[in-house]
């Protein structure tokens, strides 16, 4: 039951389906299930990535098999990742994205940070993810359909997996004692950490048991050496990170991802 209660909690945080009414009493809510729900948030990887590979399977085999479908299917598939989490993890990457842009002090940038306008680096941040985002799908989606839809499910698994290293290795430097979140990024247990590996490894098993050519550590790889990059950087400019941090850590470990796949072909 508890384990339950913690994926439904996971959900409501992460996403935008409604967990309400009877069910949301059931689940509660204190700081402890929200620190426990962390573990489960690769679990949500597992929600988004298998909506995203459904509906770009659908959209492929809709349209007619021309040059500009793939295209079409990431750009919608996109729009679907979006609708469900409510871009959460888009607008963590605008905010740190304006905030070490436009921040030269670690104070004046988690300023920016907090500020709900979007700037030119923000601005600049999504719309270059984004492209990046859809030319590698569609790119991907050009040589073989199945083969991208793995891997759109194993990215948003391994991508919301690495975050969470985030929260254990540095400390949280919000200054905002009211954020919600707040429970959720400030400390992960070691045996939460065991349990959102566990999501993760048998989502990879899943993929390599349905795609044994395929060189997954390659892309697993480059999602790593992603995460040492946004590691260090928040290391150096913050020294810590914030609930954004951790949506931008996902967002730029996802496209690493595609693109260590891509390589790898």
């Amino acid at each position: 039951m508890n384990f339950i209660r913690h994926v439904l909690l996971a959900l409501q945080f992460f996403t935008r389906i409604p967990v309400t009414g009877r069910l949301a009493a059931w689940v509660g809510y204190s700081p402890a299930l929200l620190r426990a729900a962390t573990a489960h948030f690769p679990g949500v990887g597992w929600l988004v990535g298998g909506v995203a590979a459904l509906g770009y399977a659908a959209v492929r085999l809709l349209l007619p098999d021309v040059a500009y479908a793939p295209l079409v299917a990431a750009v919608l598939s996109t729009v679907l990742t979006v609708l469900l989490t409510g871009a959460l993890h888009e607008d963590g990457l605008s905010d740190v994205a304006d905030g070490l842009g436009g921040g030269h002090s670690r104070e004046r940038a988690l300023d920016i940070m907090k500020d709900s306008h979007v700037g030119a680096f923000g601005v600049l941040a999504l719309v270059l993810a984004l492209l990046t985002k859809v030319a590698l799908l569609a790119m991907l989606g050009d040589i073989d359909l199945e083969l991208t839809c793995a891997a759109l499910f194993a990215a948003h698994v391994t991508s919301r997996f690495l975050p969470l290293l985030l929260i254990r290795l540095l400390p949280y430097v919000s200054e905002s004692a009211r954020s919600k979140s707040r429970p959720l990024v400030e400390q992960i247990s070691g045996g939460s950490l065991l349990a959102a590996s566990v999501w993760l490894l048998l989502a990879l098993a899943l993929v390599q048991w349905n795609y044994p050519g395929i060189l997954w550590p390659v892309p697993l790889l480059a999602a790593v050496l992603a995460w040492l990059g946004m590691w260090r950087l928040f290391t150096r400019r913050l020294q810590g990170y914030t609930g954004d941090c951790l949506g931008a850590t996902q967002q730029v470990c996802e496209l690493a991802f595609y693109f260590g796949l891509a390589v790898s072909l």
